[in-house]
């Protein structure tokens, strides 16, 4: 990540949820870049630092973007911004979070400095991050007989429990009472809501 001003990418085919999102950034800490299709993220994506992504737009879809963020290998967190619920099939989705809008300027300013916080991590604490974010989305979608009979759902549970393993020898600096409350609030004792 460069050092200075942080930038944020913010990805929208409606222009005025990119200009409404524009607002929870106007301050000097950050710097905001705009894109309105695939296409311009692509683009514009070597030079951000965080990137806040619709996930169904025409043409070069959320998720295709996704999909080639990763494969280039940028260093670059991806947040999904979208109006479609989570389900299954986010356990493979590269993404660093997920929000469902609408969404408040307060939770995409504390989103984007999550991922920055995280960007200093280790990709084994980012991981564990992302492992979370996808378990708390299906928790809070799913009745607990869907997620016991999901194999997705099992796989990204054992993939926690490892990550949590070793997770004193990763992180480093950051206490094991800070790592948890970078994760409060994403992840609540229990499997789901009741059948």
């Amino acid at each position: 990540m460069p050092t200075g001003q942080p930038t944020v990418l913010l990805v929208d085919d409606e222009p005025d949820i990119v200009d409404i999102y524009a607002l929870a950034f106007s301050d000097a800490e950050y710097a905001v870049e705009r894109a309105h299709d695939g296409e311009a993220a692509l683009e514009a994506a070597a030079d951000a630092d965080v990137i806040l992504l619709d996930r169904r737009m025409p043409g070069l879809s959320g998720e295709d973007v996704l999909t080639e963020l990763r494969e280039r290998e940028l260093d670059v967190r991806v947040a999904m911004v979208t109006a479609v619920d989570p389900d299954f099939d986010i356990a493979e989705m590269p993404f660093d979070a997920y929000l469902t809008k609408p969404v408040s300027d307060e939770e995409l300013r504390e989103t984007v400095d999550t991922l920055l916080a995280l960007a200093r991590y280790d990709e084994q604490v980012r991981e564990r991050y992302v492992v979370a974010q996808k378990l708390a989305m299906l928790e809070a979608e799913k009745t607990r007989r869907e997620l016991e009979g999901s194999e997705e759902y099992a796989s990204l549970r054992a993939r926690a429990a490892e990550l949590d393993a070793a997770a004193t020898e990763t992180v480093g600096e950051m206490t094991r009472d800070a790592f948890e409350r970078a994760l409060s609030g994403i992840v609540e004792d229990g499997i789901g809501r009741d059948a």
